[in-house]
């Protein structure tokens, strides 16, 4: 008698993400523009595209993804004859390759797999730690980052014109002064495949060894978190010995009102609200305990948070490259020196196994592109229990991953197709509203005034008129303190001591008039949100009340007034979208007196 095999869930998360409409989706996403995508789907009569007026309205990545199921090869190659696509583009996947204007239906990974095999056989080492430099660190990679990947001295120059040159890598980027290198998004699963396959094992003279082994990625993520707290010793080390004075002083002015003023400046009255609230993340980080008159309440100050919306709005910024700093765009780094571990490029399979390093550590995992981690089956139930910090475990015919807990958190952005009310996932998976509802939630539209914002954004980086220099500087240096402080970091301890926030009477009292005046303002009977979003509520404004810790000479921190204000608006706003936007937020926040 014929048994099914039962599925190994491991298995199962390392599976490529190879089938070919999804790959389709990728290609006819980069090749043609969202006003092509527009004309496509009209001419091929997709239901999708007749819910929209204009070509603008419409989600380029579910757009895409609409063409891509509904398509043929044959069908596939009518349209880059009819709708002329970008020429000037390249995409390398395991189905398909598109360079110099053509359209090919034979895939690159296994001219890319000999491609790497042969450069790794003439550079060693080397060429293994830049591939893997790239793969970690996503886009934009110049010689500079590049070469701290490397020994002392090693140039990187002759491997990535080599790499470049057999198709491996591109140029993302280039000027007078700078270029940069990138890893094809399509050929990012195979590469990471060789990477993981091949064994760091090199002989003396730096070659690669012919032996293949899996590499142990729970070893190497220990110590990359090695590196991680060498970098925070350093920075605190340095903070405390030039700036320890002058930062508790400046603390002693800081709030969450006076971060807000400092954004607003630099970003516009929309757009601030995004760092805001990854700024307050970093100080949740501490994870201090939120305690009250009677005794602790059960919570702490650690969330996640998720920026989700159309493409383009700014939830990479927001979540990456103002955290983590982008030099060569002029954006100093705000987030915890050491503590934000950057997982772009990473598979889901790889985040389970290595989440067990990170176990009683508290770090921030910023996931640039969460739709991907999606395209795997399986990833609701751990990445649920991840962000519950519950316990995760894995057991195949030929390993275990666990059990373990995993104490960290996550910073993530994904797309989705929003409309006037509402909006539409466009991950596939029906069960991530589990994953949504355990995070904080921000909804992005592309309107006028974002657009505007952005645009004059990046104006004024460009060209200079823009200088946050100094200002990051003392923020990250109040943030980094209060962080050492309220985790007992051994530089501190005798210094500053670890302070709980006190939740106090008026908190309560607005709670319960923001849950009334939200309940009032829904016209069914049922409630599209769970409880969960008042616990983060409160988290958030403890995290925010973290930025009054030089404030006073109490042995807590109580939860400030301005941040429960800034606590309720989140509250109330994303109740108002869960809710499929039935109410307006404004009229809540009216009846709350809030501005």
């Amino acid at each position: 008698m014929n048994k099914r095999l039962k599925t190994d869930p491991l298995e199962e998360l390392e599976k490529m993400p190879n089938s070919r409409t999804i790959e389709r989706k990728m290609l006819i996403k980069r090749l043609f523009p969202k006003t092509k995508l527009f004309e496509i789907g009209k001419k091929l009569n997709l239901p999708y595209f007749h819910e929209f007026r204009s070509r603008w309205d419409i989600n380029d990545d579910k757009a895409a993804l609409e063409i891509a199921s509904s398509t043929s090869d044959p069908q596939l190659a009518e349209i880059f004859e009819t709708f002329q696509p970008r020429e000037w583009e390249v995409f390398r996947g395991q189905y398909y390759t598109f360079e110099n204007g053509k359209l090919q239906f034979e895939g690159s990974w296994k001219k890319i797999q000999a491609a790497i095999a042969q450069t790794k056989k003439k550079y060693g080492k080397n060429c293994a730690a830049i591939l893997k430099c790239l793969t970690e660190l996503g886009k934009g990679c110049n010689q500079k980052t590049i070469m701290q990947a490397l020994p002392e001295n090693a140039d990187p120059s002759p491997i990535l014109s080599d790499l470049e040159k057999r198709k491996v890598i591109v140029t993302s980027y280039r000027s007078k002064e700078l270029q940069e290198w990138a890893i094809l998004e399509e050929t990012s699963p195979i590469i990471q495949l060789e990477l993981e396959n091949t064994t760091n094992d090199f002989k003396r003279d730096g070659t690669l060894s012919t032996t293949v082994a899996k590499a142990d990625p729970v070893r190497q993520e220990r110590q990359l978190i090695e590196k991680m707290d060498e970098a925070l010793n350093n920075h605190l080390r340095d903070l405390l010995k030039h700036r320890a004075h002058e930062t508790a002083i400046f603390g002693r002015a800081f709030s969450i009102s006076h971060l807000a003023k400092y954004l607003k400046n630099l970003f516009g009255p929309v757009l601030y609200f995004d760092s805001l609230l990854s700024i307050t993340q970093q100080y949740g980080l501490a994870d201090v305990e939120i305690v009250h008159a009677q005794g602790s309440a059960g919570l702490r100050t650690g969330w996640n948070l998720s920026l989700f919306g159309e493409p383009g709005t700014g939830k990479s910024f927001s979540v990456r490259d103002l955290i983590l700093g982008k030099p060569e765009s002029k954006i100093q780094p705000h987030g915890i020196p050491g503590r934000n571990r950057y997982a772009g490029g990473m598979t889901p399979a790889r985040f389970i196994r290595i989440g067990q390093a990170y176990t009683g550590k508290v770090f921030n995992f910023i996931i640039p592109e969460f739709n991907d981690w999606f395209k795997y089956k399986g990833m609701v139930e751990p990445l649920k229990l991840a962000m519950e910090r519950g316990e995760i475990k894995y057991e195949t015919h030929r390993e275990v991953v666990g059990p373990y807990r995993f104490d960290s958190f996550f910073s993530v952005n994904y797309n989705v197709a929003a409309f006037n009310k509402g909006y539409e996932v466009t991950i596939q998976d029906p069960n991530f509203s589990a994953i949504e509802d355990r995070m904080l939630c921000r909804l992005h539209r592309l309107t006028k005034e974002r657009f505007v914002e952005i645009a004059e954004s990046q104006m004024r980086l460009a060209f200079g008129e823009v200088d946050i220099e100094e200002g990051a500087q003392q923020i990250r240096d109040h943030l980094l303190l209060v962080y050492a402080a309220e985790t007992g970091h051994p530089f501190v301890q005798n210094r500053f001591p670890v302070k709980p926030v006190m939740l106090t009477p008026q908190t309560q009292k607005i709670l319960m008039e923001a849950r009334k005046a939200i309940l009032e303002e829904i016209p069914q009977d049922v409630v599209r949100f769970s409880a969960r979003l008042e616990d983060r509520a409160i988290r958030f404004a403890g995290a925010a009340s973290l930025l009054g810790y030089f404030q006073s000479n109490l042995d807590y921190i109580p939860l400030s007034e301005e941040a429960l204000k800034y606590a309720m608006q989140l509250y109330v706003e994303e109740a108002s979208v869960r809710s499929r936007e039935e109410f307006l937020p404004e009229s809540v926040l009216s009846k709350l007196a809030f501005d």
